[in-house]
C-alpha cells in the first residue's frame, strides 16, 4: 500500500471482510540516524529503517495475533488468512474486547529530522572533552542517534490514532583503566528533544564517568551487616520498573502479585510519590496512546505512600473486575524530597552508595538479593571508598516503608526523573 497511513485503517477493513468480528491493527515506522563510537573514535553514521505491523482479530470470543513486517496489499491479505487459522484454534474467552469508541486524534512532538552536523560536532566534542578531563577512561561504546517513530492504530469500532516522535538518544558504555587495575564496566543514557547542549552536560553523564576513574582499585568488605543503602536515580529506576511490573496484567490475573490487595492501602513511606508520564512536557521521551487502543494520561501511581491505581490494560481489567489504567506504565517521575544529597550521607553510620545492582527477579514475595557494582562504601557519614563484590538483600515490601530520606535533588534522563532515596534495614555482606 503507497499511503502507509492508512495501512491500519485498511487491514481492519481486510479482517472485517474476511469474517472477524472484531478487529484492530497497529503499524510502527521507525527511522534511526545513528553516530557510533567504537574504542574512543568516530566509526559509523548509518540509517536504518524498521518496520512493525500487528493484526488483532476476534471471532466467536476468539483472539488471534500476528505482527508482519511489511505492508504491501498481498503480504496483508495472505496475512489475515494465517491470522483466522489462529483464531479459530484458540480458546474461547468472553473477556476478548477491544477499545471501545473515541475520538480519532494525531499527535506530534519533537524533531522529526536529525541536524546530522549538530550530531558529529556534539559527539566530536565529547571526545575531546573526555580525552582530557578522564584520560583512564575508556570508551567502549557511544551511540548518538536519532530517532523518529511514527505509530498508526485503527480499530473496528472506529478508533483511529496517529503519531508522530522524535527525539535524540545517546548511550555511553565505559570502563576505565590505571596500570593492570581496571574498573567495572557502567553506562549511562539519556533522552533529548534537541542537541542545545554539549553531550557531557546532561544529567548523570560526568558523575557516572568520574565515579568510573575511582573504581579501578575497589575494597572487599568483611562480613555481614544490616545498614542504610542510598540509591542513586540509576540504580533507583531499576528498581521502579522492578516494583511497578507486580501492577500489570499477568502477576494481578494470576494473584502472584505482591501487591494485589493492596489498592487503596498504604505500601510506602508517606513521602513517596510515584507517577507515570507518558505525555508530560518534562521528559523527551512517551507516548500519545496504549498498544491496546486508548489515548494515554499521565497518572499517578503511589500517592504519598498509598497504592492509587495497578497498570492493567483492557484485557487484564476486564479479566480481574478492576480499573483500567490510564496508560501503559513507564516514564516515572518521583517527586523531590527535602534532604540534600550531602546531608543523606551523613546521615549513614553504616552502609553503601548503591550505583548499580545486578540481580536476578525477585521472589514471590518480594524478596531480592543482587550484586552491587560501582558502588561506595559508606561509615560514620563518609563516603569511603569503592567495594566489590559486595552482596545486597532485601524485600521490595517493606524497603518502601523503611525509607530514611529522599533527595532534593533529581536526575531528568529524559525517561524519568528520579532522586536519591535512603532505605533502611538492607542486609549488606562482603566476603
Amino acid at each position: 500500500m503507497a499511503d502507509r497511513s492508512r495501512v491500519s485503517e485498511f487491514c481492519v477493513k481486510v479482517l472485517l471482510e474476511a469474517g472477524i468480528e472484531k478487529a484492530e491493527s497497529s503499524l510502527l515506522l521507525t527511522r534511526r540516524h545513528e553516530l557510533n563510537v567504537d574504542s574512543g573514535s568516530i566509526s559509523l553514521m548509518r540509517t536504518t529503517d524498521d518496520v512493525n505491523l500487528s493484526l488483532t482479530g476476534i471471532r466467536d470470543q476468539k483472539r488471534g495475533s500476528t505482527s508482519i513486517n511489511k505492508t504491501d496489499d498481498g503480504f496483508i491479505r495472505d496475512s489475515v488468512l494465517e491470522l483466522i487459522e489462529l483464531v479459530d484454534a484458540g480458546e474461547s474467552d468472553p473477556i476478548n474486547e477491544i477499545a471501545e469508541a473515541q475520538t480519532a486524534e494525531s499527535f506530534s512532538r519533537g524533531p522529526e529530522e536529525p541536524d546530522v552536523d549538530l550530531m558529529y560536532t556534539r559527539m566530536k566534542a565529547f571526545l575531546g572533552y573526555c580525552g582530557t578531563k578522564y584520560p583512564n577512561l575508556i570508551l567502549e561504546q557511544a551511540i548518538l542517534d536519532h530517532t523518529a517513530k511514527q505509530r498508526y492504530y485503527s480499530n473496528s469500532n472506529g478508533v483511529s490514532f496517529q503519531s508522530v516522535r522524535g527525539e535524540y538518544n545517546f548511550v555511553v558504555v565505559f570502563i576505565s583503566r590505571d596500570g593492570t587495575s581496571t574498573s567495572s564496566f557502567n553506562y549511562v543514557g539519556v533522552s533529548m528533544e534537541d542537541l542545545s547542549k554539549e553531550l557531557h552536560t546532561y544529567d548523570g553523564m560526568d558523575r557516572l564517568m568520574g565515579q568510573s576513574t575511582d573504581q579501578t582499585v575497589t575494597t572487599n568488605l568483611e562480613g555481614s551487616f544490616t545498614g542504610d543503602v542510598i540509591t542513586t536515580p540509576e540504580c533507583m529506576e531499576d528498581f521502579i520498573s522492578t516494583i511497578t511490573r507486580y501492577l500489570g496484567d499477568y502477576p494481578l490475573i494470576t494473584g502472584t502479585s505482591i501487591f494485589k490487595d493492596s489498592l487503596g492501602k498504604v505500601i510506602a513511606d508517606e513521602r513517596l510519590s510515584l507517577h507515570s508520564r507518558p505525555v508530560s512536557e518534562e521528559l523527551a521521551g512517551g507516548y500519545f496512546f496504549t498498544g491496546d487502543g486508548f489515548k494515554a494520561e499521565n497518572s499517578t501511581i503511589i500517592d504519598r505512600g498509598v497504592l492509587s491505581s495497578f497498570l492493567l490494560g483492557l484485557y487484564g481489567s476486564r479479566k480481574t473486575g478492576k480499573e483500567k489504567a490510564v496508560n501503559s506504565g513507564s516514564f516515572y517521575v518521583i517527586d523531590p524530597g527535602n534532604t540534600d544529597f550531602d546531608k543523606m550521607v551523613e546521615s549513614v553510620e553504616k552502609g553503601i552508595l548503591l550505583c548499580r545492582f545486578s540481580g536476578g527477579n525477585p521472589s514471590s514475595n518480594g524478596d531480592f538479593s543482587g550484586v552491587a557494582k560501582n558502588s561506595y562504601y559508606i561509615e560514620n557519614g563518609e563516603i569511603k571508598y569503592p567495594v566489590s563484590e559486595t552482596m545486597v538483600a532485601g524485600n521490595l515490601k517493606q524497603m518502601l516503608k523503611t525509607i530514611k530520606h529522599i533527595s532534593k535533588e533529581r536526575v531528568n534522563n529524559g525517561g524519568s526523573i528520579i532522586p536519591w532515596i535512603t532505605f533502611s534495614g538492607i542486609t549488606i555482606s562482603g566476603k
